[in-house]
């Protein structure tokens, strides 16, 4: 069934035209032979290979369309439109040549009016080429390749004379500008704009009309209120629905500091990013639906971010539509080429980077070009003076992307161009100084941002290549995560806590205005994401803090200079300094109100927190940048357990944003008795281990743990009237990695990974999955010398922010082991009748075993949420 409806480029819409999405004939000639092998046909737009093509075949070589259309519109000229085919294509109708086209990214067309029957069938065969060469565009297809057909293909009628093409510029006094480019004999003919009240006319000249229109008190374009003009543009008989948004983009100095930022309608605007590679398990880089060009930009909006980088991809235009319509900010890279620069190479790369700034210029959302990424594309093999291989950026080939960048800013002299988003520290000339780390834990991230920031200012060669130094430019990230600052790439693991003190960090940085974080959503070989691959939700846990994403992304933030999570001791005098971090001048001059709270989990005393302190104090929110908030002065809780510090920043009776950090009060406590979860006996697990240090004990499938417990060292046994076992604990979902004999599938850290390289992501030691929709449940059950005295549901095996002590306590930053895994707080009472028998015994055996296929995990006293190990408590 045909799900790719839609007209496919709303921001050029024609009335009169034929969807030709669907079923087509296909058939192969794979790389290499030359007979045709036929299939049971394709369905379009989704490439050859993908799931969503029916067709299995994956290879290089070439791909044979044939669709048999009848058409007869009112219009006199007819064109055969394609939204892309990758990578080479040829098209004929009714058996003539209709033309040809290279590149796979580009929006291209054809007149077939001469050789179209309006009485009878058409034949439109397209003979598609794509061998993956490297001097083609090829981007990061290599998680699912686009090959041949990939975009919507239709037909559309137009008069003699229409309108070609146009560009829009707006100003946010309202001055609405439009070039009109005329095909057919136009000149002396007028082109007339009609948006509402608002119309205007010019007449074509040369083949090109100038007109332009002030729209009084005009709304602006913002992500947050994405108002939008509709109307039309005519000439002649030829009408092309299309709109606008009220926007300039640009960039400033503000603030006390006189640091540049990113502009948008003439304020500093904080740009909350992320890495968006717009692949797909289904259709690849061809979304599965219409409403799925729709659904992405919401996925996005209701988590807090108002900007995607789409990455080394030009993007659906559906898509962009919504981006427009909807509201989300769009920074688009050009394709890149994974061969050497050579001379005819970079020519075609030039004829496809215009095609793709000339297709979506008129686009509101889109504000920022990336035109290479990680120098990819940019190195020449060379043999060194010492006889070996050697691969160099060379300067010969920085002038080329000088000039890249150069045609860029003529083509589209409204948005801001960056010439190389750089990991290698070689930038040339560009509009934006950034730069991409991946790392893990709080010191490194932290010296890490701080280096960058140190190191930027006008004049300097940091961050660029030879030759070249940082002009007055606002900096910003624009790649940056911890899937690749752990060994062998992070696996499938927990990122809500590194992402939480990573974007801190950033904000606690006066010069950045914005960061790109990789990524949306989980790719084959990165599982990083907000969402899984599927869309499917990840659980971040931060209602630990009482906060969401979107609290974090904040244009008006309130954070501390501080750690996530700091070991303290009971009655310890504790500092935080807090500062404010503002893009927003809706608050600037008025004072607003902190509100904190501290509170402590004393898993010996009970499962849910108390409250120990809590106060309120003023704070004069000042201007642009980062400023000193103020500091809260606590004194640690007399407890054993996890205590949080939470903030909230109101605005009158506004929460503006809340945020929070944790502290491991240590305590030593005299009142319980305190087990190693480590200091068991297992059986009858498939495997039992531990893991964190001691700190966390894992039994696969089904078994016990059993511990032997003297009856002395119990305080307050021989008097109790009541005992309760207190433990946390979880199921353990399995993993690949687990299996003693199983061969590790760690990839290589070359460029296949960076191509998408297929891995098991269960294989990486790293990984512990990030809690999400997918279930782990199972039962433990407590038995006292063999009998059994309470049975517990344990409904999965988690990972989030919770598990603040499994991330605190890691041995190494540069490996996981089970970090943010956390279990349930368990409390079991031993009934009476069994502990008048316990009395009469010098010790007994506490017996947890796991019922069910989804294993064990007791936590100790390091590890998981509650800062326990197991507790045997007597009042």
């Amino acid at each position: 069934m045909v799900t790719k409806n839609a007209y496919p480029q709303p921001d050029a819409a024609r009335a009169e035209w034929l969807n030709l999405n669907g079923r087509w004939a296909f058939s192969v000639i794979p790389q290499g032979e030359e007979a045709a092998k036929e299939t049971a046909g394709i369905e379009v737009p989704y490439p050859w290979g993908s799931p969503l093509s029916g067709v299995s075949w994956t290879g290089n070589g070439i791909g044979i369309y044939r669709k048999t259309v009848t058409w007869n519109p009112e219009k006199e000229r007819i064109f055969l439109r394609f939204g892309a085919v990758d990578y080479t294509c040829e098209v004929t109708v009714n058996g003539v040549t209709v033309g040809s086209h290279v590149g796979g990214y580009s929006c291209f067309a054809f007149d077939v009016t001469e050789v179209w029957d309006r009485c009878g069938e058409n034949t439109i065969e397209v003979r598609a080429c794509d061998n993956a060469e490297t001097n083609q565009t090829y981007g990061k297809q290599g998680y699912g390749d686009a090959r041949g057909i990939w975009q919507t293909v239709w037909l559309e009628a137009r008069p003699c004379v229409y309108i070609d093409s146009f560009f829009v510029q707006t100003k946010i006094d309202g001055t609405v500008c439009y070039q009109v480019k005329a095909a057919g004999k136009a000149d002396g003919m007028e082109v007339c704009a009609s948006f509402g009240a608002c119309t205007a006319s010019a007449a074509v000249r040369n083949g090109v009309a100038e007109l332009s229109f002030r729209i009084e008190s005009p709304r602006l374009w913002t992500p947050e209120e994405p108002n939008l003009y509709d109307g039309m543009l005519m000439l002649g008989e030829d009408t092309v629905y299309t709109y606008f948004g009220i926007r300039e983009i640009g960039t400033g100095v503000f603030g006390d500091h006189g640091h540049r930022y990113i502009t948008l309608n003439g304020k500093p605007y904080y740009i909350n990013g992320v890495l968006d590679q717009s692949f797909n398990p289904k259709g690849f880089f061809t979304l599965p639906s219409d409403d799925d060009c729709r659904e992405e930009i919401l996925r996005l909006k209701r988590i807090g971010i108002n900007m995607a980088r789409i990455h080394v991809k030009a993007e659906e235009p559906l898509k962009l539509y919504w981006a427009d319509k909807l509201g989300m900010l769009i920074m688009e890279d050009m394709p890149c080429f994974w061969g050497e620069p050579e001379p005819q190479t970079r020519a075609q790369f030039e004829v496809e980077m215009e095609e793709q700034i000339l297709r979506d210029r008129n686009h509101p959302s889109v504000f920022y070009w990336v035109i290479f990424n990680e120098t990819w594309g940019l190195f020449t093999d060379r043999i060194g003076d010492d006889g070996e291989k050697v691969r160099e950026y060379l300067p010969e080939t920085a002038e080329w992307v000088v000039s890249c960048r150069e045609r860029v800013k003529a083509l589209d002299p409204t948005r801001l161009v960056e010439d190389n988003s750089v990991c290698a520290r070689d930038h040339t000339k560009t509009d934006v100084n950034t730069w991409h780390f991946y790392s893990n834990g709080y010191e490194k991230v932290k010296a890490l941002i701080d280096d960058f920031c140190k190191n930027a200012y006008i004049g300097t060669q940091e961050n660029y290549k030879s030759g070249y130094t940082m002009e007055d430019v606002p900096c910003m990230n624009s790649e940056c995560g911890n899937v690749w600052g752990i060994e062998n790439n992070a696996g499938d693991s927990d990122i809500s806590w590194q992402y939480k003190y990573m974007i801190n960090e950033f904000r606690r940085q006066d010069k950045l205005c914005g960061f790109v974080f990789t990524e949306f959503h989980d790719v084959v070989n990165e599982f990083n994401g907000y969402y899984k691959i599927d869309n499917s939700d990840k659980d971040f846990g931060y209602e630990l803090y009482g906060m969401s994403l979107c609290d974090l992304h904040a244009q008006d933030y309130l954070g501390a200079d501080h750690p996530p999570m700091k070991t303290v001791s009971a009655g310890d005098v504790i500092e935080i300094p807090l500062f404010g971090s503002s893009f927003c001048d809706i608050r600037h001059g008025k004072t607003l109100q902190v509100v904190w709270r501290m509170e402590v989990t004393d898993a010996a005393v009970g499962e849910y927190p108390r409250h120990c302190d809590s106060g309120t104090f003023p704070v004069l929110w000042q201007g642009y940048g980062m400023f000193p908030a103020g500091t809260v002065c606590v004194t640690a809780p007399d407890a054993d357990g996890v205590a949080l510090l939470s903030w909230a920043l109101m605005d009158g009776e506004e929460t503006v944003m809340r945020n929070g950090v944790l502290f491991d009060v240590i305590k030593h406590r005299e009142d319980v008795l305190s087990v190693a979860v480590s200091a068991c006996e297992a059986d009858g697990f498939a495997r039992a281990f531990t893991v964190q240090s001691g700190n966390k004990q894992n039994g696969l499938g089904e078994g016990s743990f059993s511990y032997r417990i003297k009856c002395a060292d119990i305080p307050g046994w021989w008097n109790a009237n009541d005992v309760h076992i207190l433990f946390e604990a979880s199921t353990r979902a399995p993993m690949t990695h687990d299996l003693p004999d199983h061969t590790t599938d760690e990839g290589s850290a070359d460029m296949n990974y960076m191509l998408g390289y297929r891995c098991d992501p269960s294989a990486n030691a790293n990984t512990f999955t990030q809690t999400d929709e997918i279930r782990y449940p199972g039962t433990v059950e407590v038995l006292i010398d063999g009998s059994a005295i309470g049975q517990l549901v344990l409904p999965d095996s988690p990972a989030d922010s919770r598990g603040a002590l499994s991330h605190h306590y890691q041995a190494a930053d540069t490996r996981l082991d089970e970090a943010g895994s956390y279990g349930y707080y368990c409390d079991v009472r031993i009934p009476s009748s069994h502990l008048l028998k316990l009395r009469e015994k010098e010790s007994f055996t506490l017996t947890l075993r796991a019922v069910g296929t989804h294993g064990l995990s007791v936590f100790g006293r390091k590890s998981g949420r509650y800062a326990m190990d197991i507790l045997v408590a007597a009042k």
